[in-house]
């Protein structure tokens, strides 16, 4: 079998470290502890599946993320999937869902990362993930639909590990989610680390906020609280005006290092997205390291560039890996590195317009004016 890519890896390797670091978390608590011993075995077995693929011409990303939903219970400013115009097309069925995800492990995809809008409105796709026991579906949520039912679901589902979005402390989170926000999410949260649920929590990295959510004393009380995971997703700017709440080019050389720090330093994990993606040789979008499929079924390179010309509602998902579109941006990842603004996909987005057949461009979404990227829910 031919030896697989550096970039691939690497990124297998980070991945498992991520997993050996539930590990280290969890020895604590026997079931979390033995369920990601698992995890992480199976992280390898996943790896040599897809080595396996790509011998035979199928290029397998070890995650795929998944925005199951339009629908949200908030209307928070900035949020970019409400900022994307697509078509109201109908959401992909869960049994068809169903499909994906088999095919999918099949294939070797190990993680699949749960989005929307908020997930918990489609509780029938939560009830799916327990059909696919290794698969690890980080899940980001607002919280505001954890009810002791959800609950008592999640600690017997532990491969379902729910992700809390917030801005920063409270008065920071409030002022775009809504009055009140914060005290309910830490409610929920206080629920799980009860429950002895692993949970983590999401937060947009910008340059007004950088600092706060950073800073070891707000990270410390949720450490203390049972938060065993933190995700910096970099801001945005999907629209003329907001470039200054990008991180400064100083707040993202930097943040790589402070991840590794704070991981160092505190009993949870640490990670920054998209990460340090010239380590990979450029993006990793597009199936080099990551999919995303939409609510009604586009396989698209990632959130950040919306575009598709292959919908899995009719393809399959080996197949559309395979589509002309995806492999051009794939061809051209050392032409995508990392970017100020924290995307290069979005930075060069006409190029990725370009790439599309003409009937695929006119249908492209475009931003809504005052939008800005932010993890949804």
């Amino acid at each position: 079998m031919p030896r697989s890519p550096e970039y691939v890896d690497l990124f297998n390797d980070s991945i498992l470290k991520t997993v050996r670091k539930a590990v280290s978390v969890t020895r604590w608590n026997p079931q979390q502890f033995a369920f990601f011993v698992r995890a992480a075995l199976h992280q390898r077995s996943a790896a040599r599946r897809r080595a396996a693929w790509s011998g035979r011409g199928v290029h397998v990303p070890p995650m795929m993320i998944a925005s199951i939903t339009r629908r949200c219970n908030l209307n928070c400013g900035g949020c970019y999937a409400m900022g994307q115009r697509r078509e109201e097309r109908p959401e992909l069925p869960v049994e068809r869902w169903r499909e994906i995800l088999s095919e999918a492990d099949g294939l070797g995809v190990s993680i699949v990362l749960v989005a929307g809008g908020e997930p918990f409105t489609r509780p029938s796709f939560m009830s799916l993930t327990a059909e696919f026991k290794r698969v690890l579906f980080p899940v980001f949520t607002n919280g505001l639909l954890m009810t002791p039912e959800t609950v008592r679901t999640l600690r017997r589902r532990r491969n379902l590990i729910p992700v809390f979005s917030l801005e920063g402390g409270s008065r920071t989170t409030d002022s775009r989610r809504g009055e009140g926000v914060s005290v309910r999410v830490n409610r929920a949260m206080k629920s799980l680390s009860d429950a002895g649920v692993f949970y983590g929590t999401s937060i947009t990295i910008t340059a007004e906020n950088h600092d706060e959510v950073t800073d070891p004393e707000f990270i410390r009380p949720l450490v203390a609280g049972g938060c065993r995971l933190f995700f910096y997703v970099e801001y945005i700017p999907v629209e003329e005006g907001t470039e200054d709440k990008v991180l400064t080019e100083n707040q993202k050389a930097g943040l790589e290092p402070l991840t590794q720090s704070l991981r160092n330093r505190f009993n949870a994990d640490f990670i920054a997205f998209p990460g340090d993606e010239e380590r990979y040789g450029g993006c990793l979008a597009a199936g080099r390291g990551f999919i995303h499929v939409g609510p009604d079924g586009s396989l698209e390179p990632c959130p950040f560039a919306p575009y598709t010309d292959v919908n899995l509602s009719v393809v399959s998902l080996k197949d559309a890996l395979a589509s002309d579109f995806l492999r051009s941006i794939r061809d051209n990842h050392d032409a995508l590195t990392e970017t100020r603004g924290g995307c290069a996909l979005w930075t060069n987005r006409e190029w990725v317009r370009s790439l599309l057949p003409a009937p695929e461009k006119s249908a492209a979404p475009s931003p809504v004016p005052g939008s800005g990227f932010r993890v949804p829910s």
